[in-house]
C-alpha cells in the first residue's frame, strides 16, 4: 500500500514538474511554441476530418445503405479507424503550424524586432523544430503502438458486421517452403541444400490446417507426396499430427510409387506454417516487431520478392515518423522569410502541394525498393533526406 501511495503520488506532481519545467525554458521559445500551438490543433483538425471523410465515411455511409452493415458496426469501424488518419495529419499539420505561425510573425514585423536584437534566422527555428521532434515521436507511437491494433480491429468488425469473418485466427492459401539440407542417395556423398519441403494448407481455422498437401523433396531419389484432411500442431511432441489421408512415394528412377493410406500420422515439421497463417497479410496491421518476424518467415520460405516488399515497409515504419521533422523544418524555413505573408487559406493550399509533392516521391522510391532497383533502407529514407535537404537549403536562404 505504501508503494501505491508513493507511485499516485508521482503521478500528481508529474504536472507541476512539467511546469517547472516549461517556465525554465528562455521566454522565447516558450513564445514560440505557443504560437504554434492553435495552428497545430487546427491542422490536425482540419486535415483528420477531410481525410477521414473521403478515405472511410463515403464508403461506409455506401455499405450502410447498400450492403445492410449495421450502423453501430459502421461507428465502431470509424472510431478504430481514426488513429490511422490521425497519424497521417500529424505531418501535415505540424507542416501547416509551422508556416502559418511563422508567417503571421514575420507579416506583423515580431520576428524582424528579433533580428534587430541579433536573434539569428536558425536560433527562430529551433522551437519549431523541437515540437516537430515531439511529433515524430508522437507519430512513431501511434504508428507503431495503435495503428496496427485499431486497423486489425476495425477489418475484423467490419468483416464479422457482414458475415465475412469470425476470426482473427483465421487464413486461407497457407504456403510454407523450408529449404534445408537434401540427403544423398549414396550414403557416403555429402548433403546438398535446396529446397526440402513444400507445406500448402487450404485454410487455417481455429488452431487447425484443413486440406493440407506436403511436398517432401528431402530425399534425393524419392519424393514423397502427404495429403491429409486436417493437421494439427501436437505441442508436446513438437511434430504434425495429419488426420485422414494419404502418402505417396515416387521413385524417379523407374516411376515406381507406393502409397498409403492412414488416419493419423505424426511429421517432424516446424511450426512456421502456423506463425506464416496467423500473420496480418497488411502491413499496416502489423507493429515493426511483427513485420520483422513476419519478413524472417518469407524468407525462410523463400518468398524473396514477398520478403523485399515487407523489409520496405519495414523501413517505411521507421522513416515515416520523421515526416513531421521535415515538413517542420520547411515550413518554418518558408514562413521565416522576411516579409513573408500567408493567410489560413494560402497556408492550407501550400501545404497540400507540398504534401502532395513530398508523398509522390515517396510513392516513387517506395515502388523503386519493392522492385529492387534501390535497396530497402535508401528507398524508405532518401525522401526524408531530400526533404531535409531542402529545407535547410530554405534554410540558408532565409538567413540572407
Amino acid at each position: 500500500m505504501a508503494a501505491l501511495a508513493s507511485t499516485i503520488e508521482s503521478l500528481q506532481r508529474l504536472p507541476a514538474k512539467a511546469q517547472r519545467l516549461w517556465t525554465r525554458l528562455p521566454l522565447m521559445d516558450r513564445w514560440l511554441a505557443s504560437e504554434l500551438l492553435g495552428p497545430l490543433l487546427f491542422g490536425v483538425a482540419a486535415f483528420t476530418t477531410v481525410s477521414l471523410s473521403v478515405g472511410v465515411v463515403f464508403e461506409l455511409v455506401r455499405r450502410v445503405s447498400e450492403s445492410g452493415l449495421p450502423f453501430t458496426a459502421a461507428f465502431q469501424v470509424l472510431m478504430l479507424r481514426l488513429p490511422g488518419f490521425l497519424v497521417l495529419s500529424f505531418p501535415m499539420a505540424t507542416l501547416m503550424a509551422t508556416l502559418l505561425a511563422y508567417s503571421r510573425l514575420s507579416s506583423t514585423s515580431e520576428l524582424t524586432a528579433l533580428r534587430s536584437i541579433g536573434v539569428a534566422t536558425w536560433r527562430m527555428v529551433v522551437p519549431a523544430l523541437v515540437v516537430a521532434g515531439l511529433m515524430s515521436g508522437l507519430t512513431f507511437m501511434f504508428n507503431d503502438v495503435i495503428v496496427p491494433r485499431a486497423n486489425l480491429a476495425a477489418s475484423i468488425t467490419f468483416d464479422r458486421a457482414l458475415g465475412r469473418a469470425l476470426s482473427s485466427e483465421r487464413g486461407k492459401d497457407v504456403v510454407y517452403s523450408r529449404f534445408g539440407s537434401i540427403q544423398a542417395q549414396d550414403p557416403g556423398a555429402p548433403a546438398q541444400n535446396g529446397l526440402a519441403q513444400l507445406f500448402y494448407a487450404r485454410e487455417f481455422r481455429e488452431g487447425v490446417m484443413v486440406d493440407v498437401t506436403v511436398l517432401d523433396f528431402s530425399h534425393q531419389g524419392q519424393q514423397q507426396i502427404m495429403t491429409a484432411q486436417k493437421a494439427i500442431w501436437n505441442e508436446k511432441r513438437s511434430l504434425w499430427e495429419f488426420l485422414n489421408g494419404r502418402i505417396v512415394t515416387i521413385n524417379p528412377s523407374d516411376n515406381s510409387t507406393t502409397s498409403a493410406n492412414f488416419d493419423r500420422y505424426f511429421y517432424p515439421f516446424t511450426s512456421a506454417p502456423i506463425q506464416v497463417a496467423k500473420l496480418p497479410t497488411n502491413s499496416e496491421e502489423m507493429t515493426a516487431a511483427q513485420a520483422i518476424r513476419a519478413e524472417q518467415l518469407l524468407v525462410q520460405a523463400g518468398d524473396q520478392k514477398e520478403a523485399r516488399r515487407l523489409r520496405v515497409r519495414i523501413q517505411e515504419k521507421f522513416a515515416f515518423p520523421f515526416i513531421s521533422l521535415v515538413f517542420g523544418l520547411i515550413g518554418s524555413s518558408l514562413g521565416v522569410r522576411p516579409n513573408s505573408r500567408t493567410s489560413r487559406s494560402q497556408g492550407f493550399g501550400i501545404s497540400v502541394l507540398l504534401i502532395f509533392g513530398y508523398y509522390l516521391m515517396s510513392f516513387i522510391f517506395s515502388s523503386l525498393g519493392v522492385k529492387g532497383t534501390l535497396y530497402p533502407i535508401l528507398a524508405a529514407w532518401m525522401p526524408v533526406w531530400i526533404g531535409l535537404g531542402g529545407g535547410l537549403l530554405l534554410l540558408r536562404q532565409a538567413s540572407r
